[in-house]
């Protein structure tokens, strides 16, 4: 095993760990941002060329059956239904998975497909995507431009995060989205809103949220009429960083 392989095996299951003892504790919000986080890694190192990554093809497939799972953990914490849900004692069976990746030549456990990233990485950008050590920095970690993760088909009721407790002395932003104009509103087929909050850099600062479905179209407007919590008290997201931080929402399937 290259040296370069080692350390990246004990950062995703660093990343990995950490996600799951958030889930465990209760700490889903934060559970969340970390399986995303993972996910994203894992997806990209899936997608990479071959002579740019240090695994083999079948391996790679087995890392992106892993994020899929990430993703479906992550879903299933942002839904209200339990219904076959992804559980928690499932995904830390893909603990071990991960960290032998380089000897694991068994049939994957459970029956699920890569998901692919909405887009893939340009040179230079790989250079954003690193894990967050300090959630308190709030700039590490989640992404790079437009990089957001798959939504999961069927989740027409959202993924909306709770708002956050109240802190002395700590600001929290929410967002209401009463409508959007659109030149003919009625072509938009089951249109809903991906709300993330960015840097200057494009890097994710805090989990990013799907509203539901809209609730009905009109002439030119789509209404929504939905409050998004941002995850992070204002005071945390602006620390340490030089740039003002933008908010950037994106219309799907229009």
């Amino acid at each position: 095993m290259s040296e370069a392989a080692r350390s990246l095996l004990q950062r995703w299951g660093a990343s990995f760990r950490k996600g799951t003892d958030f889930d465990s504790w209760g700490q889903l919000v934060e559970a969340i941002d970390e399986y995303q986080i993972l996910a994203r890694h894992l997806q990209k190192e899936a997608q990479s060329q071959h002579n740019n990554s240090e695994f083999t093809e079948d391996q790679k497939k087995t890392i992106a059956k892993i994020a899929t799972c990430l993703e479906l953990r992550s879903a299933a914490l942002q839904s209200t239904q339990s219904q076959d849900e992804f559980k928690l004692e499932d995904l830390k069976k893909l603990e071990p998975i991960l960290k032998n990746i380089l000897t694991y030549n068994k049939e994957f456990p459970f029956d699920v497909q890569p998901v692919p990233l909405r887009k893939i990485l340009a040179p230079g950008e790989e250079e954003h995507l690193e894990f967050e050590e300090d959630d308190e920095e709030g700039g590490a970690g989640a992404g790079s431009p437009d990089s957001f993760p798959a939504r999961v088909p069927g989740a027409n009721e959202g993924t909306l995060l709770p708002r956050l407790p109240s802190e002395p002395g700590m600001t929290l932003l929410t967002i209401n989205i009463e409508k959007i104009g659109l030149k003919d509103a009625g072509q938009c087929i089951d249109p809903y809103i991906t709300v993330s909050v960015k840097d200057l850099n494009g890097i994710d600062l805090t989990p990013v949220q799907d509203t539901p479905v809209a609730l009905r179209k009109e002439d030119t407007y789509v209404h929504f009429n939905v409050d998004i919590e941002i995850q992070k008290h204002i005071e945390k997201l602006t620390k340490g960083t030089k740039n003002p931080l933008t908010l950037k929402g994106r219309n799907c399937n229009c």
